[in-house]
């Protein structure tokens, strides 16, 4: 009897040490740092689509990849973007190629810059719900990207390159105070251009300067315009956040400059390719915020349609001194209406 309750006593204390055993593993697992352990040494595939090839894109793509770099050292994971990075050239047909690949290779998550491209991520991954981060749109919600900034309630989020047209105006006047018809150059195709260009159209009317308005959809096109709005004897010329000026900018820029013309852009990139002035959101932050937003939502798993859109308002001019010397335009009072005010000189070849 004594041996049978001895060999009884035996079992249970073994028993009791199994339980005990399992239960440590238990609480082990469910310490508040297993959500990011548990994905150490994961890798996920991360598409990124460039919308075509110019200065302000090239700059977001690269502190996107620059900065999935620096999150993934972070974080303990690999963000694999070399085998899915690909540019659309600014087509219809190859961007929705690019994208049913995308789908087709089953990536964790897609990063379309500028808006075209990623109204087609959106239309790919309708069914899929593949997370969408897109980096510079303008107008999210009118491009039918997002119900709200601050819930976007889709797999779509991202960081919006939205312009403050009214502080480019008030430059534009700081510029020349005397500032009587104002060119207005950009391509009707473009998203990001509508919501700027109507903004300063109802500036000048309140400030009754004349408004010149030229368009256009290709690089033949704009230098014509531009052509245009030499002729016309304009004070200064206004380009919202507009890729096919963009691309087209090393074309135009010393028309402008030769006839004493001062082109006033939405982004500090344009003034690289030659516009005197460019202002508005620096695009190596705009990328490094997305690449951020989509580190977040693969690793810590936050939702994109409860993922508010991001603006940033940097407040920087970008000058191009060669221009302004040519213009012969003295820009000394633009540091009292920005944050801050640098200085580049003409790229011919922007990586």
């Amino acid at each position: 009897m004594k041996k049978k309750r001895s060999l009884l006593m035996a079992v249970m204390v073994l028993a009791a040490a199994c339980l005990f055993g399992c239960g440590k593993a238990d609480s082990s697992g469910s310490d508040g740092s297993s959500g990011d352990s548990s994905k150490e040494g994961k890798t996920y595939k991360v598409g990124i689509v460039q919308y075509v090839d110019d200065a302000s894109l090239n700059q977001i793509q690269q502190a996107i990849q620059k900065e999935l770099d620096t999150q993934g050292k972070e974080l303990g994971v690999t963000f694999d973007y070399k085998d899915y990075t690909f540019n659309g050239q600014a087509d219809q047909t190859t961007l929705n190629q690019i994208m049913a690949d995308l789908v087709s290779d089953e990536v964790d998550i897609i990063i379309p810059i500028a808006t075209p491209t990623a109204v087609v991520a959106q239309s790919a991954t309708e069914d899929n719900q593949i997370p969408v981060v897109f980096s510079a749109v303008s107008d999210p919600v009118s491009a039918g990207l997002a119900e709200s900034m601050d819930k976007p309630g889709s797999n779509v989020t991202g960081v919006s390159d939205a312009l403050n047209t009214e502080a480019i105006m008030e430059l534009i006047l700081a510029g020349n105070k005397d500032t009587k018809k104002l060119g207005l150059l950009y391509d009707k195709s473009q998203d990001s251009s509508k919501n700027p260009i109507e903004q300063a159209k109802a500036f000048c009317k309140e400030k009754q300067i004349e408004i010149v308005e030229k368009t256009g959809t290709t690089n033949d096109e704009i230098s014509l315009a531009a052509d245009a709005l030499v002729a016309a004897g304009v004070d200064a010329v206004f380009t919202p956040t507009d890729n096919t000026v963009m691309i087209a900018e090393l074309a135009i820029y010393e028309k402008f400059a030769n006839a004493k013309i001062p082109h006033y852009c939405g982004a500090d990139s344009f003034a690289l390719n030659g516009a005197f002035c460019g202002y508005g959101v620096n695009y190596e932050e705009l990328g490094t915020e997305t690449a951020k937003i989509a580190a977040d939502i693969l690793v810590n798993g936050k939702k994109p349609a409860e993922t508010a859109i991001k603006t940033l308002d940097n407040g920087i001019a970008m000058v191009n001194t060669e221009t302004a010397s040519a213009i012969g335009l003295d820009y000394s009072s633009f540091k009292d209406l920005c944050e801050e005010v640098k200085e580049t000189k003409t790229a011919e070849e922007f990586e």
